[in-house]
């Protein structure tokens, strides 16, 4: 994709195009680059430049008397050849860093937090991922008695996460029997993801045992009813959604109303997010790539972060398809370096 352009003076003319519409947010007239640019030639032939890079689909021009401004082709060339990936400041580094100082109890916390130091340094939003908890490792399930046929079942990985179901049950059962059940659970089900917790419960209640002992068989029921639950489902934490609203290009109720339903409805972000999982390192999805079909100005640049060498789950800056790129990769890559560090740490 990077040969589209062909020319050093090309190559300068749609960085310098870009650079100014992420500055302004509006189209690029030709005076302005070859003023600003030290490109040296004149205000004319960087006309003549830009009109070639609108027949390769790089950029485009709104209206007949407008500038240009980069499609999401263009910005795709400039971030995969162009660009020159600012590195991210020993400052800014340590400030990220005390954002989590004050301690964070739980992953949750940890995940949501993650969101807010996102969008506090992008000044977009921030968008963190939870990880499903049919991939993680099981650490230990307990039951608490809330009413005679109501209990509560508390499932804990190994990263944390904790995952808490209302089961209601056909007979009265005692706390110390719900202990007992637990008990039995946490040694049965070791070292296995919360999948493989499962499908080893089906297998229990499948032997013949488990008819002629009482307790195997009600540990068992109660906890393949907890996992009924859909633990195949991530949670979506956003922080600075109120960012994206000073953008020029989200200023109009229609944008808005965009923008705050995909918010609310979350699942095509989580299928994003998902899906950019399967990725290494930093991925950069630009508009119309980013498949949010109403929103096709809006870029999401994401990165996994693990455990160890599980991946956990996703992170990454949502802007505008003009944000800074060069400035917002180097954060993203950073905060998931950073958050991977503090989960194998903590767990």
């Amino acid at each position: 994709m990077a040969g589209l352009v062909k020319g050093e003076r090309s190559r300068r003319v749609l960085e310098a195009v870009i650079l100014e519409y992420i500055q302004g947010g509006v189209p690029v007239g030709s005076r302005a680059i070859a003023k600003r640019y030290g490109l040296n030639v004149s205000p004319a032939t960087v006309r003549n430049v830009m009109a070639d890079l609108e027949e390769l689909g790089l950029l485009f021009q709104p209206h007949t008397s407008a500038g240009r401004v980069p499609t999401d082709l263009g910005l795709r060339v400039y971030i995969d050849s162009i660009v020159q990936i600012q590195q991210l400041s020993g400052a800014d580094r340590e400030r990220i860093k005390r954002s989590y100082q004050g301690g964070v109890p739980r992953v949750e916390d940890l995940l949501k937090e993650t969101s807010k130091v996102l969008s506090s340094f992008s000044k977009q939003a921030g968008v963190v991922l939870t990880p499903r908890l049919s991939k993680i490792g099981f650490k230990r399930i307990e039951f608490i008695r809330l009413r005679p046929n109501i209990v509560m079942t508390i499932l804990v990985s190994k990263a944390g996460i904790v995952h808490n179901t209302i089961v209601d049950v056909e007979e009265s059962i005692t706390q110390d029997e719900l202990d007992k059940y637990s008990r039995y659970l946490n040694g049965l089900l070791q070292d296995l993801t919360l999948r493989q917790v499962k499908m080893r419960l089906l297998e229990e209640m499948k032997k013949e045992k488990v008819l002629f002992d009482r307790l195997l068989g009600k540990a068992l029921e109660l906890s393949q009813q907890a996992l009924n639950e859909n633990i195949e489902e991530s949670e979506l934490y956003i922080g600075g959604r109120t960012n994206l609203l000073d953008n020029p290009e989200f200023a109009d109720v229609e944008q808005m109303r965009r923008i705050f339903n995909a918010f609310e409805e979350k699942s095509k972000i989580i299928d994003l997010l998902d899906k950019s999982m399967a990725g290494k390192g930093v991925n950069i999805f630009i508009g119309s790539e980013s498949e949010l079909l109403d929103m096709e100005n809006v870029s999401f640049i994401t990165s996994p972060y693990t455990s160890g060498n599980e991946i956990l789950g996703t992170l990454g800056v949502m802007g505008p398809t003009r944000m800074d790129y060069s400035r917002i990769i180097p954060l993203v890559d950073y905060t998931a370096k950073l958050l991977s560090k503090m989960l194998e740490e903590a767990f």
